[in-house]
This record gives C-alpha cells, structure tokens and sequence, in this order.
C-alpha cells in the first residue's frame, strides 16, 4: 500500500472516524447533519458500522463531515 501522507483519512477507521463524530457532535447533532436512520433512530456504533460498511454514498459523507471536523 502506498503511503498517503497528505491524506487525513489514512490509517483512520470507520469506527475511529464515527466515535469522533459522535463524541463532538453527540447523535442527536449527527442526525441532524447527515439524515440517515441509523444516526437518528435507536442510534448505536454498532448499527451505523455496519449499514456505513454497506452503503458507500453514507460512508462518504461521514467522512466529508469528519474532514470539515478535524
């Protein structure tokens, strides 16, 4: 693998990425930035995990709204 030091996302996972979010923003917040059910309805690391590693245009943006955060 090459290295990416330029790129913030490098060597960050999905769960690393989400925790953060949740910790800043709390789900309430994340809900609300990105409306996606997993964040706002019974919302768990767990479940968002695991419908995030399914569904591309979501992962992208948590990961958009984690660079704007950073």
């Amino acid at each position: 693998m090459a290295e990416q030091p330029n790129n913030p996302l490098h060597g960050k996972t999905l769960e690393a990425i989400l925790t953060f979010l949740v910790e800043k923003y709390g789900w309430p917040e994340l809900g609300y930035r990105i409306r996606i059910n997993c964040f706002l309805s019974d919302p768990s690391i767990k479940s968002s995990l695991k419908f995030l590693r399914k569904t591309d245009w979501a992962r992208k943006k948590v990961e958009e709204l984690f660079l704007e955060s950073i």
